[in-house]
């Protein structure tokens, strides 16, 4: 997988730690957001959505509409930060503080293109004509009427990401996201496929009336197909996000 993008979801409220700026929190002498964002340093361009009074070089910055709309509000904004040509984008949470950049290439691996190793078996296609030996000429072209065909008529929704069916016929993933050891989605833990995120942008959108505010995550993923990855690298889970005072100390012993 060549280059990617990132965005870090740093908007929540973070209700169960007081209301309290989570992802300022250290975790092992950093701030998490800054050891999010460590791990994706290689990504082009990085992106933090929600408040920061200071952030990595090279790191934008911008706010869900509206402020505190949500996670998947927050991916939107991100997305649209992004330019044309960025096909795969890591969409993660600010509260992981045990990510590292082998975890994120393990989910890229799991988004390259599937490719033959070796010419398919057999030539399917279809026999040449033997040349025409008669002497005659060849019979023209059928006749145009003049007028170029009518465009197809387009009914004003996003365009479907496109078709990504696999050597076997079967539809390629949308994204890859780790999953926790009860076989749990940890969806913001992942890496996606840009076009079919902003097509389910668009889709809920739509559903909810023009407003993402207070979007579940779920709703914005149903219907992509998705890698589950359980990991089985060294070291600590890096899904492991931090909701209480009690992960962030768990999480704290681990980055020791």
């Amino acid at each position: 997988m060549g280059t990617y993008a990132a965005v870090v979801l740093a908007g929540g409220a973070a209700r169960r730690m007081g209301g309290l700026d989570k992802p300022a929190l250290p975790v092992g002498g950093r701030p998490m957001r800054d050891r999010v964002l460590a791990a994706v340093s290689d990504a082009t361009p990085r992106v933090l959505v929600g408040a920061a009074d200071a952030v990595p070089a090279g790191v934008r910055v911008v706010r869900e509409d509206p402020p505190g709309g949500g996670p998947v509000a927050a991916a939107a904004a991100g997305l649209a930060l992004l330019d044309p040509d960025v096909s795969v984008v890591a969409l993660l949470a600010a509260d992981l503080p045990l990510l590292t950049r082998a975890a994120i290439g393990e989910l890229l691996k799991h988004l390259e293109p599937e490719t033959p190793d070796t010419e398919p078996p057999g030539d399917r296609s279809a026999p040449a004509p033997p040349p025409d030996r008669s002497g005659s000429a060849p019979a023209p072209p059928p006749a145009h009427s003049g007028s170029a065909p009518a465009p197809p008529a387009h009914s004003g929704s996003a365009p479907a990401p496109p078709d990504r069916s696999g050597l076997d016929g079967e539809r390629e993933p949308d994204g890859a996201c780790f999953v926790d050891g009860d076989g749990r989605r940890q969806s913001l833990c992942g890496v996606w496929r840009v076009a079919a995120l902003r097509a389910a942008v668009h889709r809920l959108t739509v559903e909810r009336g023009g407003s993402l505010s207070g979007a579940p995550v779920r709703a914005l993923l149903a219907g992509l197909v998705v890698q589950e990855v359980a990991w089985s690298g060294e070291g600590p889970p890096p899904w492991f996000d931090c909701d209480t005072d009690e992960d962030v100390r768990r999480a704290e012993e681990w980055a020791r």
